[in-house]
């Protein structure tokens, strides 16, 4: 059977409602990324983090997967599908996706400030503070904020090798170090972004599906279907 990763961005989750980091509700327009999502606004102000983070995840909670979603899921029957997403949702999974590694967190669970290893699955849409861990120490959202490390990197990395077919769908590739994992895919693999923007020029030798996540999708089974 023939691995086929996937790469999935913001993209694929705008069409089922979630804004993405850029578009948040004009409630948030006022505020910089740094304000919002990073350790030094953790220490300044660990409410609006909170705040904001509640915010997106109702939005998260009251979506459903997409078409796309589900399709990347029924995949599954002819191919060995990896999925590496940029995406704090939890789309994919709720579409029953089987091999999924979030990049850059998870925005439905919460990590301990005392022990990172420490990770919860947040119960509701609300994370507080006083929140704690088993071992006391306050909850945090186990989200990669601007600043940090990528913890799993090297995990996408070593995915991405074993590609025979690999996917990139609603990212252009502008956010690192995700984006640098186009480099570890294999000379022999198939290699196509879908990606609306047509202005795109630099797609590294993919075949550039110029769609939204939804339209662009059934295109790409078509294709890899019939070089099976």
């Amino acid at each position: 059977m023939q691995t086929l990763v996937v790469l999935s961005g913001a993209g694929i989750s705008k069409e089922s409602g979630i804004p993405t980091f850029r578009d948040n509700d004009g409630l948030w327009k006022s505020y910089r990324f740094e304000d919002v999502a990073s350790p030094e606004a953790w220490k300044q102000n660990p409410q609006l983090v909170l705040d904001f983070y509640n915010f997106r995840r109702k939005k998260v909670v009251q979506a459903k997967p997409n078409k796309a979603h589900l399709i990347i899921k029924e995949l599954e029957s002819e191919f060995d599908v990896k999925i590496i997403t940029q995406n704090v949702d939890d789309l994919h999974e709720r579409a029953g996706s089987a091999n999924v590694l979030h990049l850059h967190g998870e925005i439905r669970k919460a990590r301990s400030t005392g022990n990172q290893n420490i990770i919860v699955n947040i119960q509701g849409d609300e994370l507080n503070l006083g929140d704690t861990c088993p071992s006391g120490y306050q909850l945090r959202p186990h989200i990669v904020w601007f600043g940090e490390q990528v913890p799993e990197i090297t995990n996408a990395i070593e995915i991405v090798k074993t590609a025979d077919i690999f996917l990139v769908i609603g990212t252009g590739l502008q956010v690192y170090p995700a984006a640098s994992l186009i480099n570890y895919v294999p000379s022999y693999a198939l290699k196509y972004i879908i990606d609306p923007d047509t202005s795109i020029k630099h797609t590294y030798g993919f075949k550039h599906i110029k769609e939204t996540a939804v339209n662009g999708i059934e295109i790409f089974v078509n294709e890899i279907i019939k070089s099976k």
